[in-house]
């Protein structure tokens, strides 16, 4: 299977399971406060159900594919500035100020992503 297949996948895959998940939950149509029926509905309890379970399950995979992106960006950044510094010695103060910057960058991107997913599990 080709990288772009792989990709196009697991992007699917994280639309879906959240998508599923948003529409598996309210099946019964809304009513107005002052509105009341005959026959009182049985409304299920707020616990376990499959809307729930799939929204948990896409952040979690989200979160963890923002933590395993974010880990090799900074391992790729720092095996980038270790190379360079081992062409050019005299230039490694130079590098590493923009290298702390630029990690702290992809760290900053990472966290939030995991922040957005772990918001979304609290919010269902």
């Amino acid at each position: 299977m080709s990288k772009f297949c792989k990709v196009v996948l697991a992007l699917a895959v994280l639309v879906i399971f959240p998508a599923l998940a948003c529409g598996a939950g309210d099946d019964a149509p809304a009513k107005a406060d002052g509105e009341s029926s005959v026959v009182q509905e049985a409304q299920p309890a707020r616990g376990v159900s499959l809307g729930r379970g799939l929204t948990v399950l896409g952040a979690c995979f989200g979160a963890g594919v923002a933590a395993i992106g974010g880990s090799i960006g900074v391992g790729r950044i720092g095996s980038s500035c270790i190379d360079a510094m081992a062409r050019q010695p005299e230039a490694a103060g130079a590098m590493f100020a923009p290298m702390i910057v630029t990690a702290a960058m992809v760290e900053g991107g990472m966290l939030f992503a995991i922040v957005v997913c772990l918001l979304s599990v609290l919010s269902v």
